[in-house]
Order: structure tokens, then sequence, then C-alpha cells
């Protein structure tokens, strides 16, 4: 049996109810039934209402699920972008989203600061002719976050008919946004939500719906199966373009609703603690350091710290005590320490990783 606790960034340690909930639908035989029963629509608009609850979703908006938030960068593009898009870039995978728009053919536009550093919003200009506008919340790889009084800020700075679209990966349900100031959020369900990896969320409102019709009625080619006039064709039925991860969908609800019933302030409010119980250590210690330089722009869920051991060595030093914190990304595997800090992270469970981590001077 694995009791090893998983402070890794995604896929990260499960939501404490997972199991419970993974045996009761072994139990009503959810991995077998049809993606086309009002089983489904039911399991469907469980996920859905919990996540508006949560959320506090406006009714313009719509919830579609997909593979994951890597194909959520390739359908926005396809279906939101004639010509050009915008990108803010300070990490790998801001970077990634940039990249997949200059694969698709589009003229793609870059504001990049260096790895691990927050935007200085004022200084930002984004081009009158960028349609989309990809912001980066959360910057998983380096640990950089952008404060949602910043993300609101772009409102004033883009085009009237420009698309705001938020990465929210490794952050959602912590950020509270207001979502009239932005046009869609997305994740994905191993980080944050404590569930297996294999499902993505995009959250759209009715302005990306209608730059994706009206694309498509002037000829141009949106994708092919998830369209965003297809997802939302079926969306509206609880139901999807093709098979998807039931299962997932089905605890998506479940700890949807676990959630629900603590809280989300509570949960924003447990968040915080750990993050500052987190950096405060990291600022004590003699062998880590915040890698994140301005405080403003530390991530509160994904922790990245300088570590003068290597970070290999540092998860052979907690694999006796059945923890693991994620590597550096990319060049820094060995360099920098990645600590989750998600609501499936107990406050005991930091306490523990600290005191270990700790030992390491």
């Amino acid at each position: 049996m694995n009791n090893k606790i998983y402070f890794t960034p995604g896929p990260s340690e499960l939501y404490p109810t997972v199991p419970q909930h993974m045996q009761e639908a072994m139990a009503q035989k959810i991995g077998s039934i049809s993606h086309r029963s009002k089983q489904f629509q039911e399991i469907y608009a469980r996920a859905e209402s919990g996540l508006r609850e949560l959320l506090q979703l406006p009714d313009e908006y719509e919830v579609l699920f997909v593979s994951s938030a890597t194909e959520i960068w390739e359908r926005a593009i396809q279906n939101n972008v004639r010509r050009e898009s915008f990108h803010l870039v300070n990490g790998s995978f801001s970077k990634r989203f940039y990249e997949t728009a200059k694969e698709l053919g589009r003229e793609a536009q870059q504001h990049e600061v260096p790895f691990g550093q927050g935007f200085d919003v004022e200084s930002i200009h984004v081009p009158e002719t960028a349609e989309l506008v990809a912001l980066i919340q959360n910057e998983t790889s380096s640990g950089a976050c952008m404060p949602v009084e910043g993300i609101n800020r772009f409102r004033e700075k883009v085009s009237a008919d420009a698309l705001i679209y938020v990465d929210t990966v490794s952050s959602l349900p912590y950020p509270a946004f207001d979502y009239a100031k932005v046009d869609s959020v997305y994740f994905s369900v191993q980080k944050c939500f404590g569930l297996p990896a294999g499902l993505g969320v995009w959250l759209v409102n009715d302005r990306c719906m209608a730059k994706a019709r009206e694309m498509q009625e002037g000829g141009l080619s949106i994708g092919s199966y998830h369209t965003l006039p297809a997802l939302l064709e079926k969306a509206l039925v609880s139901q999807t373009v093709e098979t998807p991860n039931v299962l997932n969908i089905y605890l998506l609800g479940k700890v949807l609703e676990d959630m629900n019933h603590k809280g989300v302030e509570a949960i924003r409010q447990e968040t915080e603690a750990k993050a500052a119980q987190i950096y405060t250590f990291l600022e004590q210690s003699n062998s880590f350091s915040p890698a994140v330089q301005k405080p403003e722009h530390r991530s509160k869920t994904t922790i990245v710290a300088n570590s003068t051991v290597p970070a290999s060595e540092v998860n052979k030093h907690l694999a006796t005590y059945d923890l693991q914190v994620g590597s550096g990304y990319g060049k820094y595997k060995e360099a920098q320490i990645r600590i989750a800090n998600f609501p499936a992270h107990s406050p005991e469970q930091v306490e523990k990783l600290l005191e270990k981590l700790g030992e390491l001077g």
C-alpha cells in the first residue's frame, strides 16, 4: 500500500474523499455507462452545478469538458483567433500557449519576462489588433502568479472585442475572479481539485461563443469535433461531443460537493495560512529560499524554492517519511523544488513536510 503524501504540482495528492467516491463509482459501474444516458446527464449536471456554486460562476458562462488544459490552448486559438493573439510569458507553460498559436499559423505576439518573475501590469502594452489576450494567473513551472487585481486591469487595456483568457491550471479555486472582467478561465483537475489526470475544464462566456460562430459562419475552419458550437450544443443537454472521461467527471462532481460543504472561503483562508507557513520556513532556511523574489508575485498554490541540495537528494530524504515534492522544471530540475499547496494538503501534512525539509538544514 502506498502511504506517500504527494506535494508534487500535478498529478498531486488526491483529495481525501476520492478513495471513498471511487469505491462508490465502482459499485455503480460508472465506467460502463453510456455518455448518452440519463445517468451521465445527471453526472454532468452535478459537476457543472458544483462548479457554478464553488466559483460563483455567472449564467453567461458555459462549463465544457475536454481532455486537458493543454488541449484548450489549441481549441482556444482555433475557435477565437482569426489572425492575432497576445500572450504574457513568464515560464514554460505560458510560453507553450504562445508557441501553440504560432504553430497554428497565427500572428502571435508575446510580452515575456524572465523565468520566475511576475508582471508589471501598468507597463504592458496590448496591441489593438489582439483578438485573444492570454494571461497566466499561476505559472506552474516557475511559481510566479498574477494577483487578481492585476488581471482585472486588463479589461481597460485591451480593445472592446478582445477576449481575455486566464490560465488557472494550478490555482483554481483559490483566486476569486470577477468573471465580468475576463472571458474564459480553464484548468485541469489533477492539481487543485485533487483528482486523477485526464480531464480539462473550459469555462467560456457568451462572447467566446459568439466569436466562434462568427468565424465559422465566415467560412473559417475552427476545428473539427471540439468546436465551441459543437461543445455547447451537447453541453446544453449535459452531454459531451465524444465519449468523455466519465469516471473523472463523476469524481469531480463528488469532490465539488465536498468542497462546497467546506466552503470556498474556508479553502482560500486555509490555502493562505499554509502558504504563509511554507514561505516563512523558506525565508529562514539555510538550504532553501523562495525562487520568486517579490512576495506579491509568489504563488500561494505552487511554491517554488531554490535549493542548495539537489532535488533528487531532497526527495530521497523525504521518501523515508513517505513524502514527495516536485523537482524543478526544465533546466532547474535539480536546482529547485516545487511544493504544491492544494486543498487536498492538510495543515498537518504541511507541518510534517516542513519538519522533514528542516532536517536538510
